[in-house]
């Protein structure tokens, strides 16, 4: 190859040597230009100015100087899914409701992902913040980035923008997160958020014998009438040499009944409750404090009913623990414990 304005020619010893020199010469300067511009980036960040995309940001966009503002069509979207995650649904339900309503994302289809609401759901710039400097570019030719886990600084900056979610509901979303993850723990449960509303109760039956959870079964017949749909502990059956749990199994009736029953318990002692909750409202923690005003907003005005209602189920309920197939406990959000025959 000849490069007619440097004059060298590849086949050349001499032109082969220029040609490495000048790369050399040109790898230097990329390297400068991107140190420069890194420079920067990083001195605005120390004065707490922001550098965001926001056309991957939904709720925000930019005024003529540069500066954040609400887009309130898109500010309503993500106040839908930090509301719907403190009632109670997960993230992967959250986004296959989002696009069954045909809800526009920030490309404006109605497509959306379980890892893209997570990731709305703990952004900090959502009450205003931002942490700046969340990755950085790992090597200047490439411009490959990883996720800043300590090397180089971070900044927070509070208050540096207007905030489409209060600071209270945000801290609430993060303990609701934490709150999650544990039980999950502490229940041996594989995946998050098994709830669908198919099948509210999985994931949230309890073994009070053995402490594992319960899981659904259907006992099949060729009698359509026989056919039943049974919920039994997850230790009944263990591996070969091992002891099985011996609790019993429930029908599944049983279990929307329960809820049934406690919710009309509520609404009949309300005003013992609502004055607990009024009590609640002083908690140092946010999440507490969210649920009893969740609460008594929703019990100020509720009367008895008589079907199970799912909305209700997932914003009130934590767990239903069974006890030998003779007694289960509902195990509410608020720390309150009712108890059911069965």
């Amino acid at each position: 190859m000849i490069f007619e304005k440097e004059n060298i020619n590849t086949l050349d010893s001499k032109g082969e040597v220029l040609l490495s020199i000048l790369s050399s010469l040109a790898q230097d300067e990329s390297r400068s230009i991107s140190e420069s511009s890194t420079w920067g980036i990083r001195r605005r960040f120390e004065q707490g100015k922001l550098h965001i995309n926001h056309t991957k940001f939904l709720g925000y966009d930019k005024d003529g100087d540069g500066n954040l503002v609400i887009n309130e069509k898109q500010a309503k979207i993500v106040r839908r899914i930090y509301k719907e995650f403190l009632d109670g649904k997960g993230a992967n339900r959250i986004a296959k409701d989002l696009e069954r309503d045909g809800v526009p994302n920030w490309h404006g289809k109605a497509k959306w992902y379980e890892g893209s609401i997570r990731k709305m759901l703990t952004n900090e710039k959502y009450k205003g913040d931002a942490l700046l400097q969340k990755t950085y570019t790992v090597d200047f030719l490439s411009k490959k980035r990883a996720d800043n886990t300590g090397q180089v600084p971070q900044y927070y900056v509070e208050d540096s923008h207007p905030a489409i979610i209060d600071k209270e509901m945000w801290e609430a979303v993060q303990l609701e997160m934490e709150r999650r993850r544990d039980f999950a723990l502490e229940y041996g449960i594989q995946k998050l958020e098994y709830a669908t509303t198919g099948n509210p109760f999985a994931g949230r039956v309890i073994c009070g014998s053995c402490g594992r959870i319960f899981g659904r079964k259907v006992w099949n017949s060729t009698d359509e009438r026989l056919r039943r749909i049974i919920w039994r502990c997850n230790g009944k059956y263990p591996a070969k040499g091992q002891k099985g749990c011996e609790s019993k199994h429930i029908d599944d009736g049983v279990l929307y009944q329960a809820f049934v029953n406690v919710f009309n318990t509520l609404v009949e002692n309300k005003g013992y409750f609502l004055d607990k909750w009024q009590g609640l409202l002083e908690s140092d923690n946010a999440l507490v404090r969210y649920k009893a005003k969740q609460f008594i907003r929703i019990f100020k005005e509720a009367n008895r009913i008589n079907e199970f209602d799912e909305s209700l189920y997932f914003a009130l309920v934590e767990k239903v623990t069974v006890y030998n197939g003779k007694r289960l406990i509902v195990s509410l959000l608020d720390g309150t414990e009712l108890e059911c025959e069965i």
